[in-house]
C-alpha cells in the first residue's frame, strides 16, 4: 500500500485511540466520543473490513468510580485504577457495538505476549479466530500486572506491534490533534504536514514528548510508533478522532506516513523499538562489522567495555567505539560477570572458567541491528 487512497480498500486495519480522545474536559470517560468512534468502525466492519481496536482509557474510566480527580502517579494506584477501569471501558464498548449488531472480544496484552514464541502464537491465533468469527478485538495493555521492565510504555507502540502481529494493511492513530504539524498546532502559522515519505519531510519540525493529563504519550511516542510500523511495511495515518471516517476512506486528512522495509519478527520489532535497555556493551570494530552483517552472534572477544547494571536475560544496547547505537539484544551474562570475560576467545573462556562460560554474550537470534538509516522515517 503506497498511497493514502488505498486504505479505502484495506482488508484489515488497526485503529488506535488515546485517552485524550475518549475523555471529557474533567478527565472522565466521554460516552459520546466512544459512541461516535464505534459508529464509524461498525460501518467499516459491515463493509467487510476486519477492524482491530487498540484503546486507551482504562485509567480514565476509573476516575469517577474511584473518586479520583486526576490520573494517579504511583504504580500501585495506577494498577488498581486500570483493573477497575478496564471493566468499565469494555462494558461501554460492548454496549456501543451491540447497538450495531457487532460483537467484541477483549484482549489484554503484555510485552512478553509479543516476544515469547508460545505467547506470540497464542495471541496471534486468538486474534485470527476472533476476526474470522466477525468479532472486533479490543486490545489494551494489561496495566494491572505489567512491570516497568516489560511494558510497551504506551498504546501507540502497542498498536504498532499489534499491526505487525495481525499483518494489518494499515494503522490509524487517533489523537487530539488532526495531524503532524511543522510547529505546535496552537502557534499561529503552524502548517499541517499532509504526507511524510522520508526523514527529509520531518526536517525542522518541532514535536513534544508530553501527552495530555489523562494519557501517557505525546507526539514523540506517536512518531516512534510510526517508525515501528512503517519500517515493517505498514502505512500509517495520524489524525484526530473526529476525522476517523475520512481517514478510513482514504481522504486527505491528518498525516500519511509511507511504509518501507520488510516485515520481520515481532520479537525483533520489540527489541528494536520498545524494549527498555538496562545497560551498554561497547564493541570493537570487528564485532561491529560482524553484528551489522546480521548473521553473527556477539562473543566476549569483541566486547571492550560494560556499563550499567543488568542480569542475564535483560536487554542491552550494543555501541561502537564512538558511542553510537549499533544494535540491541538480550544478554546471556549479568553485568557482574561480564568484565572478567571481555576480550577472551571461546577457547580461553572454556579453559579458565569451565563449560557454560564459552556461550555467546548475545546470540544472533536475540539481537537486532538498529543503526538508523537517515533516508527513512
Amino acid at each position: 500500500m503506497q498511497s493514502r487512497a488505498q486504505i479505502a480498500d484495506a482488508r484489515r486495519v488497526v485503529v488506535k485511540i488515546g485517552s485524550s480522545s475518549l475523555t471529557q474536559a474533567d478527565g472522565h470517560l466521554s460516552l459520546d466520543a466512544l459512541g461516535a468512534l464505534v459508529g464509524v468502525l461498525a460501518e467499516r466492519r459491515r463493509a467487510g473490513v476486519e477492524v482491530v481496536l487498540v484503546t486507551s482509557g482504562a485509567v480514565a474510566a476509573a476516575l469517577l468510580p474511584l473518586g479520583l480527580t486526576s490520573r494517579p502517579r504511583d504504580v500501585a494506584t495506577q494498577q488498581a485504577a486500570a483493573s477497575v477501569g478496564q471493566g468499565q471501558l469494555i462494558a461501554r464498548y460492548t454496549e456501543a457495538f451491540a447497538y450495531h449488531g457487532i460483537r467484541v472480544g477483549q484482549i489484554l496484552l503484555t510485552a512478553e505476549d509479543t516476544i515469547r514464541r508460545s505467547r506470540y502464537r497464542n495471541a496471534q491465533r486468538a486474534l485470527e479466530r476472533l476476526l474470522a468469527l466477525g468479532v472486533v478485538p479490543i486490545i489494551n495493555e494489561n496495566d494491572a500486572v505489567t512491570t516497568d521492565e516489560l511494558r510497551f510504555g504506551d498504546n501507540d507502540r502497542l498498536a504498532a506491534l499489534v499491526s505487525h502481529l495481525v499483518r494489518a494493511d494499515a494503522m490509524v492513530l487517533l489523537t487530539d490533534v488532526d495531524g503532524l504539524y511543522d510547529a505546535p498546532p496552537s502557534r499561529p502559522g503552524a502548517r499541517r504536514i499532509a504526507e511524510v515519505r522520508s526523514a527529509a519531510d520531518l526536517a525542522g519540525i518541532e514535536v513534544t514528548g508530553r501527552g495530555s493529563a489523562v494519557g501517557t504519550g505525546g507526539m514523540l511516542t506517536k512518531l516512534d510508533s510510526v517508525r515501528m510500523a512503517t519500517s515493517s511495511g505498514i502505512p500509517v495515518v495520524l489524525t484526530s478522532a473526529p476525522n476517523v471516517r475520512q481517514a478510513l476512506a482514504g481522504e486527505d486528512t491528518g498525516t500519511w506516513f509511507s511504509p518501507f522495509g520488510k516485515r520481520g519478527s515481532a520479537r525483533a520489532m520489540w527489541l528494536a523499538h520498545a524494549a527498555r535497555a538496562h545497560g551498554v556493551l561497547t564493541l570493537d570494530d570487528g564485532a561491529v562489522r560482524a553484528v551489522e552483517g546480521g548473521k553473527a552472534s556477539l562473543l566476549a572477544a569483541g566486547v571492550t567495555a560494560v556499563a550499567g547494571e543488568f542480569g542475564a536475560g535483560e536487554v542491552v544496547e550494543l555501541h561502537d567505539g564512538a558511542g553510537r547505537v549499533v544494535a540491541r539484544g538480550v544478554v546471556s551474562f549479568g553485568s557482574s560477570e561480564l568484565p572478567a570475560l571481555l576480550g577472551r576467545t571461546t577457547a580461553e573462556l572454556r579453559e579458565k572458567f569451565g563449560e557454560g562460560y564459552d556461550r555467546t554474550v548475545v546470540h544472533r537470534d536475540d539481537l537486532v541491528v538498529v543503526r538508523r538509516r537517515p533516508s527513512k522515517v
